[in-house]
């Protein structure tokens, strides 16, 4: 074989390499943005396994919904989207965010006592993965995990591990944990989508190993209804999406860092969901928003 027909066979081949890149990577976009839409949820979570034997299990938790999951910014390297609860088929309540970021570096994890470590990631071992980012109601950090979208067998999922602060249903009760180690799994199905979960609940304090208090599974059932039932969150968002534009921008602001963010749970008797509902309400400009983002932030000890 001469070098010219080497050349031509090593082209052939690398053009086929970027093109089964580019095929998978719409498969996984396409998983993303099945996502999307307006769905009846059903939130089941039981504890399974704890390591001390006379560990009280606490009682399973099951909650029902609506929400309408939004894709608010599609871009060929990121997707996010906005999750809005509708209650009563007419109140609106801002919850999570999840974006979807393509062979994204920059990432952070939750340490412990809010307080979470931005870094980054390898170029090499990101390769073909997506970060998936996830965001509290007023667009603080929750955690961030790096893995590969599967497509195998008609089936379509991507799951990672990070650890988290503590859920609202359980902060909200109780304070013998103060981290959570989540086994995510986001599974595409034919109605619609499901978060699995494995959840390891870990007592963390510093200078010593982490300590197993109990392990639970979670399933948070997305089951894709008609949009029209989710109209009220659509003009909800279309009332207020300029407002958390800004609070996003000013947020992306603060996690352009590296090392550590601690965040106080109250900045002048405000926790700060309140704050952003109290920003919103007077529309606050940017600046403002960056004003009181900062009120939040702790002085590292």
């Amino acid at each position: 074989m001469t070098t010219r027909y080497r050349l031509m066979a090593l082209v052939a081949l690398l053009t086929l390499s970027l093109n089964a890149q580019e095929a998978k990577k719409q498969q996984d976009i396409q998983a993303i943005k099945a996502m999307c839409g307006c769905f009846d949820i059903t939130f089941k979570y039981t504890e399974t396994f704890a390591p001390q034997s006379d560990y009280e299990k606490h009682p399973d938790y099951t909650a029902h919904g609506r929400e309408l999951a939004l894709l608010i910014e599609d871009r060929p390297d990121k997707l996010s989207i906005q999750h809005l609860l509708v209650i009563n088929d007419t109140m609106v309540i801002k919850h999570w965010r999840q974006d979807w970021i393509y062979e994204n570096q920059k990432v952070f994890h939750y340490d412990k006592d809010d307080t979470w470590v931005f870094s980054s990631l390898p170029k090499d071992d990101v390769r073909g993965q997506w970060t998936q980012k996830v965001y509290q109601v007023d667009d603080s950090p929750r955690y961030s995990g790096s893995s590969t979208w599967v497509h195998v067998d008609g089936k379509h999922y991507w799951e990672n591990r990070s650890d988290s602060p503590l859920p609202r249903r359980e902060y909200s009760k109780r304070s013998d944990y103060n981290v959570m180690s989540r086994g995510n799994r986001h599974v595409i199905t034919d109605y619609g989508w499901v978060h699995e979960q494995d959840n390891d609940k870990i007592i963390r304090k510093e200078g010593q190993d982490d300590v197993l208090l109990a392990q639970e599974k979670g399933y948070n059932i997305y089951t894709k209804i008609d949009d029209s039932a989710c109209n009220a969150a659509k003009e909800w968002w279309t009332e207020h999406r300029k407002f958390w534009s800004k609070a996003r921008a000013s947020w992306e602001k603060t996690y352009d860092r590296v090392g550590s963010l601690s965040l106080k749970k109250r900045a002048n008797g405000l926790p700060m969901f309140k704050k952003f509902h109290q920003l919103e309400k007077d529309h606050a400009s940017r600046k403002e928003i960056e004003q009181s983002i900062n009120e939040f932030i702790a002085e590292k000890q």
